[in-house]
């Protein structure tokens, strides 16, 4: 009776279990080991790869006893005989590689394992299981009793699936940027900026201008967790490993008071920030960037993880100071324009320093050169002409501008008529010095000089500059007609 108890208990038990049960017999399978031994079979996998068809050979030794009703529902089988009939269609495609491990198993004595694997439902539905095998206990010679559990894992290893996805997606979004994306740790920096709070500084930016070596201890506490591919080529660098060895080239100079900065808006709570900074590439090659800060929401208690995006805006840079270069200087001469003289003059009347020396100044003989040869020689000619005044100039605080077609003016703040004499010698010196390395037309100017000590009298000085400019200009004139009529008349008087 307590025999029946038990075979009707292991009945019920088998039938209701929430997973699915197959009772199989693998003793044809141990029958077909035996002989592959027995010719010298000793590596299974090896053997089983260089004919396929053997592991058909073995799945076919596998005999169904009995399946619970579990497995009727996972597989969409009516009852048992249309399972076991229609078996080739729940093994197949994907479950190639994994039979082969745990034939292994099998083959090498271990009797009671588990692995991964998938099969198919009649129905067509691809199903992720777990799977569990044991040769029951006193079945270990003939395996002709064996346990068989599955448990359907799809919707777990989908979920992983599509997690790894995510992750995969989110990893491609970061390394493959078009922008250089940089995370990084900072939870050693706030906790710098909290000990200095312990220590009573309130007023942090005070407190950076009295220790800026706390703004370089700052710095060498930045972690650098990772790096995108875009990165790399933005700085140079051939691996990541080589960019993080050398970030001392990359971060230098200019960065040091813009992270100062980032630190202020650090220690009033601002945990995104947006500014314009300078970071060198490893080839030594200046970039100008707009930096995005932010400390992602969830760790904004200790700063351990921040992403950095930067953008190369050398280019708009460039652009934006060559405008800004073309708003203040004259195209053609590369002196400054008409634009800037009048805000510089403007500027010095108001604060100096004084005296004012003003040298007023006119290029000879360009409508003339215009009229004969074209706009293209008298282009040349102020071309030099700025060549000229540039050079005689340099390194002096002095403002030399082209306010016309032919007038150029230098103001010369803070230098009397002397200094002004000394400039006006080095251009007539450095006239004659062009006039020597160009061939063709001679470059020369007219230049009148005035001086004033207050802001009163500085349009009275513009005049009386223009006037004696006028003045030098009406003798080159005169000179010039005169040297003509030598030359005409030499030239009557060699006539036969």
């Amino acid at each position: 009776m307590s025999m029946i108890s038990t075979a009707a208990d292991f009945e019920l038990m088998f039938e209701s279990a929430p997973i699915s049960l197959w009772l199989e017999d693998y003793s044809a399978l141990k029958a077909l080991f035996d002989t592959w031994r027995a010719q010298g079979v000793v590596d299974l996998e090896a053997h089983l790869r260089h004919t396929p068809a053997r592991v058909q050979q073995c799945s076919a030794c596998l005999k169904v006893l009995k399946v619970n009703r579990q497995t009727l529902q996972v597989f969409a089988a009516h009852d048992q005989q249309e399972l076991v009939a229609r078996l080739p269609e729940v093994f197949r495609d994907d479950m190639f590689e994994q039979l082969i491990v745990e034939l292994k198993y099998l083959w090498n004595g271990v009797l009671d394992y588990a692995n991964q694997t998938v099969n198919y439902a009649l129905n067509g539905r691809r199903i992720d299981v777990l799977i569990h095998v044991r040769v029951l206990q006193g079945h270990e010679s003939s395996w002709d009793r064996v346990m068989v559990s599955l448990e359907d894992i799809t919707e777990r290893t989908e979920a992983r699936h599509k997690l790894t996805q995510s992750e995969q997606y989110a990893r491609d979004l970061f390394e493959y940027s078009p922008v250089s994306l940089w995370v990084e740790d900072f939870s050693r920096v706030k906790i710098l900026m909290d000990e200095a709070r312990a220590a009573g500084i309130v007023d942090f930016r005070v407190f950076l201008s009295v220790h800026p070596e706390f703004v370089s201890r700052c710095i060498e506490q930045v972690r650098v967790v990772d790096v995108n591919r875009h990165t790399l080529d933005m700085f140079a660098a051939k691996s990541k490993d080589e960019l993080l060895a050398k970030l001392d080239i990359v971060f230098r100079d200019e960065m040091h008071d813009s992270f100062a900065e980032q630190l202020c808006d650090l220690w009033n709570g601002k945990t995104v920030q947006m500014r314009e900074v300078v970071n060198y590439s490893l080839n030594g090659e200046l970039i100008n960037m707009h930096m995005q800060f932010s400390i992602l929401a969830t760790h904004e208690s200790n700063w351990d993880l921040v992403l950095i995006s930067l953008v190369d805006i050398t280019a708009r840079k460039k652009a934006e100071a060559y405008l800004e270069y073309l708003g203040k200087h004259d195209s053609l001469t590369r002196l400054r324009n008409r634009a800037f003289y009048v805000d510089e003059l403007n500027r010095i009347s108001r604060k100096g320093p004084w005296p004012l020396s003003i040298l007023a100044m006119d290029l000879n003989g360009l409508k003339r050169i215009n009229d004969a040869e074209g706009h293209t020689a008298g282009d040349a000619l102020l071309r030099r002409t700025g060549e000229v005044l540039s050079s005689a100039a340099a390194g002096q605080p002095f403002c030399v501008a082209r306010i016309g077609g032919d007038e150029f003016v230098a103001l010369l703040p803070g230098s009397d008529e002397r200094v002004a004499q000394g400039l006006k010698e080095r251009i007539e010196s450095m006239i004659e010095l062009n006039n020597q390395f160009y061939p063709g037309q001679k470059l020369s100017l007219a230049i009148g000089i005035a001086s004033c000590n207050a802001a009163s009298q500085v349009e009275a000085t513009i005049h009386a500059a223009d006037q004696a400019m006028f003045l030098e200009k009406t003798r080159f004139y005169e000179a010039s007609q005169q040297e003509r009529r030598r030359l005409d008349s030499s030239q009557d008087t060699s006539q036969p």
